[in-house]
């Protein structure tokens, strides 16, 4: 544990050496320069993720990054393992992206005003007229260029089986019109929450051929959860089994 402990305080620190950074993007984001703000954010946030990753003595393979659409935003749907998902896609996927937050974190110092240069959206899962809100904020971020992550399995499967992907998690995309882009995460709940506290991992993300959504009817966006639930988790390792308690 002594040595999760370190690793966070590096992290923060880190975070904390990029302030004067922080500082430049706020104010380019108050005077309306939201080109400088966002070069700021594109290149700090990826060395952070990285960093992370170093820290924890881990590495990460990305296969099928020439699939990626270069000239437009998309949304990443991926399964969620662990807390590393997110430095994961952020430090290792080479298209700039956001992503949809719980209220709470909003409330972190340093990390929500981070957050908030990111273009997240935050949304109170307890209130369903927010939560709506949320996303149509979310899907005019998109239509603005920028790409957004979706776990549409609503919790962590920590390297147990997959939980169901939420067809209402697809919305954003379908609302937005942008391309979907499966991402399978393979080998993050190794690094944490195997044993609830950081270890050296491998992870490796697969990225498969975007899935237009445009255009699409009532009955065909029916049918693209199940379509990319299966796409998604049919390539993950068997799960670890649960141990009775």
């Amino acid at each position: 544990m002594f040595k999760t402990f370190i690793a966070f305080i590096k992290i923060f620190f880190f975070m904390l050496g990029k302030r004067k950074q922080l500082k430049l993007a706020k104010k380019y984001d108050k005077e309306g320069n939201i080109a400088e703000r966002d070069r700021i954010v594109k290149e700090c946030v990826p060395l952070w993720a990285r960093y992370v990753f170093k820290v924890c003595h881990s590495t990460v393979e990305v296969v099928g990054a020439e699939k990626l659409p270069k000239d437009t935003a998309v949304v990443f749907i991926a399964n969620h393992q662990g807390a590393m998902d997110i430095p994961a896609l952020f430090g290792f996927i080479d298209k700039p992206m956001t992503f949809v937050a719980k209220a709470e974190l909003g409330k972190i110092p340093v990390l929500s005003d981070w957050m908030k240069m990111l273009q997240c959206t935050f949304i109170e899962r307890k209130s369903p007229r927010k939560s709506v809100q949320a996303i149509h904020d979310a899907a005019e971020g998109v239509k603005k260029g920028y790409s957004q992550v979706i776990f549409p399995e609503g919790t962590r499967s920590r390297g147990f089986a997959h939980n169901e992907f939420k067809a209402g998690s697809f919305k954003l995309a379908f609302m937005s019109k942008a391309p979907i882009v499966p991402v399978t995460i393979e080998g993050t709940w190794k690094i944490y929450e195997e044993n609830k506290r950081l270890c050296p991992g491998d992870v490796k993300l697969t990225i498969h051929d975007p899935i237009e959504t445009a255009n699409l009817t009532r009955e065909q966006q029916q049918e693209i959860p199940a379509k990319v639930e299966q796409i998604v988790c049919s390539i993950l390792a068997e799960p670890r089994k649960r141990i009775a308690e």
